[in-house]
């Protein structure tokens, strides 16, 4: 015969709480030593499920956002000197321009923090509560370039299309074909003013029209990620080396 507890058991198991399957037993038992109020325990057990819930939702967010494996800016080393203070940072961190849909440009040599700085800025973000993805460009390039063949680009296409915060790493690193180009300027500027860009590249702007290979495409693509944003220099020596 079903006890009581396999009885509740059950039921959270078909109300899909998640949590109550795997932890009644310890939850009665914290019961039984702390004596709360019936209100007090029915809290407990929503606490416990939501608790459950966010933290699941924070990993499934976290994987889709496929983050550099180094993005906690907690563990930033501001003795480095690479052209943004410890001030600055923190008032990065606080997402103000994330929400009034700013763009930021970090621009630098190879090693200048750069893509810690996007990454954790998403991460941040991600935390918060925001729709947030990192994409290195050339996984861009391949999404872009299937998205009408594959399923799997075509969802990921969609997924980048949604994001809030959008972090396109190492971007304009080779010159492009022209089909891949117009593909880029055509998901910036279905992004543009409502969706933020973080640009991680170690080209100056003004080189963007040689990776294009149009002058006239990359004056576009400029005008929609310059426009409402922050140009970060990072300079200084590698900090892997």
């Amino acid at each position: 015969m079903m006890t009581t507890v396999q009885h509740i058991t059950e039921q959270a198991r078909e109300l899909r709480l998640s949590s109550l399957v795997t932890d009644l037993p310890a939850l009665l038992e914290q019961a039984r030593r702390e004596e709360p109020s019936y209100t007090e325990f029915a809290a407990l057990l929503l606490d416990t499920e939501l608790a459950y819930r966010q933290k699941n939702n924070l990993e499934r967010r976290l994987k889709t956002a496929q983050l550099p494996l180094v993005h906690d800016l907690d563990q930033y080393d501001h003795k480095t000197i690479n052209g943004i203070s410890k001030t600055q940072l923190q008032e990065l961190r606080q997402l103000v321009w994330l929400d009034q849909t700013y763009n930021m440009l970090l621009v630098g040599p190879s090693g200048t923090g750069k893509t810690f700085l996007a990454g954790g800025l998403c991460y941040d973000a991600i935390k918060q509560g925001y729709t947030g993805l990192f994409r290195r460009m050339d996984d861009l390039i391949q999404t872009i370039k299937l998205k009408d063949i594959t399923t799997s680009a075509a969802r990921e296409y969609k997924r980048l299309q949604k994001a809030q915060l959008l972090v396109i790493d190492d971007i304009m690193m080779f010159p492009l074909k022209k089909d891949v180009s117009v593909g880029l300027f055509q998901l910036i500027d279905q992004l543009h003013e409502q969706t933020s860009f973080i640009i991680t590249t170690n080209k100056n702007p003004k080189e963007w029209a040689e990776m294009l290979g149009d002058e006239v495409l990359a004056t576009a693509l400029l005008d929609r990620l310059l426009y409402r944003s922050e140009v970060i220099q990072l300079s200084g020596n590698s900090y892997r080396m």
